[in-house]
């Protein structure tokens, strides 16, 4: 079978289309991978750390962001943070912890006891980070399907990835909490997560090369 054969995605590589003639087999498969991905940037969400200066605390969100992008590819990937936008808009406690979870200096959070948050994307300073997600996701999945994730242009495609989900995410905190104010937008949204969100999208350049080399190793061949 051609798509277990030549897999585009990670995904596909390590969960073939076993019935690729099964429309509602295929569609069940996939909204499954996408809601379980969902749940992943979820748990990856409780890990957070309040810095006292921004009300946008430093998450694991970005690593499980583009790690599903390339691991998803295009469509899947930008699908499954839609589907997280929308569990958090439902009420659902997946987004990031609020402040009284981790509030004042340098306060952490490791997932347990779980405390996430929820709200509508347009209710919250950090709201436009969770659309740039959706915006990171499907690029970085669309570059997978070229092949990045797994060549030296891996680093590049996370990187293009992590700067596309500041672009709504800065927008919106210059409206909703900087009253317009660059300075203070750039102070809260952008400076103090640059070396986190560089080491971040490392170790997402190395886990999906990692993961297709594993792949390869346990089916006995090569990537393609």
């Amino acid at each position: 079978m051609q798509a277990a054969a030549n897999p585009r995605t990670l995904i596909d590589a390590i969960v073939p289309v076993y019935r690729p003639d099964d429309r509602v087999y295929a569609i069940a498969r996939d909204v499954a991978i996408m809601v379980g991905f969902a749940f992943f940037v979820a748990l990856c969400a409780q890990i957070a750390v309040r810095l006292p200066w921004t009300p946008v605390p430093i998450t694991g969100q970005t690593f499980a962001v583009l790690v599903t992008g390339g691991a998803l590819g295009a469509w899947r990937g930008a699908g499954s943070l839609g589907i997280y936008m929308l569990m958090g808009s439902a009420c659902i406690p997946v987004f990031a912890p609020g402040a009284e979870s981790t509030a004042g200096s340098w306060d952490a959070h490791f997932i347990l006891p779980w405390s996430g948050s929820c709200g509508l994307v347009w209710s919250l300073s950090s709201g436009g980070y969770i659309v740039g997600f959706i915006l990171a996701a499907g690029l970085v999945g669309w570059l997978a399907e070229q092949g990045w994730d797994r060549k030296q242009w891996v680093h590049l495609s996370m990187f293009l990835g992590n700067a596309v989900l500041y672009v709504p995410g800065l927008l919106w905190l210059n409206i909703d909490a900087a009253d317009g104010d660059w300075a203070k937008t750039l102070e809260w949204g952008l400076y103090p997560f640059i070396v986190g969100d560089m080491m971040k999208l490392f170790l997402a350049s190395l886990t999906l090369p990692a993961a297709w080399a594993l792949v390869a190793r346990l089916r006995g061949g090569g990537e393609r």
